[in-house]
């Protein structure tokens, strides 16, 4: 019998910063794709990156925030070397663009653009669950579409930013775009945030020879747009009555375990696992062991999961 991996821990915790994470490391040389990087923890994430020395790529929906988030990283670290390019994940077209313009090797990959809880079911035009069609498939398909890339670096990193949400619920690989099931704001993320995981799982299986691996975070409760479909109010009161902390993190501190995953030498040739508050997760078998917001379902790292995710993803790409 295989033992189980030791589960990891770090000298950093909860409210450690992404710089904090990131003192003493140098990224010159080493080329990052930040979804996502206009906003919330995804500039704190792009701005540690590029003051360590990365050239450091912006892929967002809105260039004109990319751009302010540019200059104001710059004015902060004239050095840094950061560009914004134009990133619709929800688009293949856009998606298919951003692959095909990029050239030369990449190190790290971020992927940590996203939207929650919509309110109500909303389809692609492909007949997809809006969710799930932009937090995994979009990332889905730059992933893949960005592996010759990857695989030229040495050591490339992908770093997925999940959430707890996908204590909510495993992939419905039998109804992805709720037909039957009845939609639930966060049934739909937390499925997507599901797949970010085993996203990590199967690409690090697949791509261990390519010296590529792949994590999954769960950034921790922060505060930012991505919350403007929620009701802040009652999810603190569900957060409390579930036992877990109402302190929310700030950016720097949300930015942390992305930032970790992505450039600490601690996690040299690790992948397939979920960390959370800059340690690795404890793996959970029913959502009773947990506050809520800690923990990662053990059908997230299941690598049959993983595994039927990608050929699904595949064919819904139509590769």
């Amino acid at each position: 019998m295989t033992a189980a991996p030791t589960r990891i821990s770090t000298p950093f915790g909860e409210f450690s910063t992404a710089d904090e994470v990131a003192e003493g490391i140098d990224l010159s040389g080493r080329r990052a794709v930040v979804t996502g990087a206009s906003s919330g923890i995804g500039v704190e994430t792009a701005r540690t990156l590029a003051s360590h020395g990365a050239q450091v790529t912006m892929a967002v929906r809105n260039t004109e925030a990319g751009e302010k988030v540019a200059a104001d990283i710059r004015a902060g670290a004239p050095d840094a070397r950061v560009e914004v390019r134009p990133l619709e994940l929800g688009d293949r077209a856009s998606v298919a663009a951003f692959v095909d313009g990029w050239s030369g090797p990449l190190d790290l990959l971020v992927n940590n653009a996203g939207v929650m809880a919509l309110p109500s079911l909303e389809l692609t035009a492909d007949g997809l669950e809006t969710q799930f069609a932009t937090n995994h498939l979009g990332h889905f398909a730059l992933t893949t579409g960005l592996h010759r890339a990857l695989a030229a670096a040495d050591g490339a990193r992908v770093v997925s930013v999940s959430s707890a949400a996908h204590l909510r619920c495993p992939v419905l690989f039998d109804d992805l775009a709720f037909s039957f099931v009845p939609y639930d704001p966060f049934l739909a993320y937390g499925q997507s945030k599901t797949a970010n995981v085993l996203l990590a799982v199967e690409a690090t299986r697949r791509w261990a020879d390519d010296g590529i691996t792949a994590n999954a975070v769960m950034p921790g409760g922060i505060a930012t747009g991505l919350q403007r479909h929620v009701d802040m109010e009652a999810l603190t009161r569900a957060r409390r009555e579930a036992g877990a902390s109402d302190v929310l993190k700030t950016t720097e501190q949300g930015a942390a375990t992305s930032v970790l995953l992505a450039t600490s030498p601690l996690l040299e040739g690790v992948g397939g696992r979920y960390f959370e508050d800059c340690g690795e997760a404890t793996v959970i078998g029913s959502r009773s062991e947990s506050d809520g917001r800690h923990g990662v379902a053990a059908y997230a790292l299941d690598p049959e999961n993983a595994a039927r995710l990608w050929t699904v993803s595949a064919a819904l790409l139509g590769r």
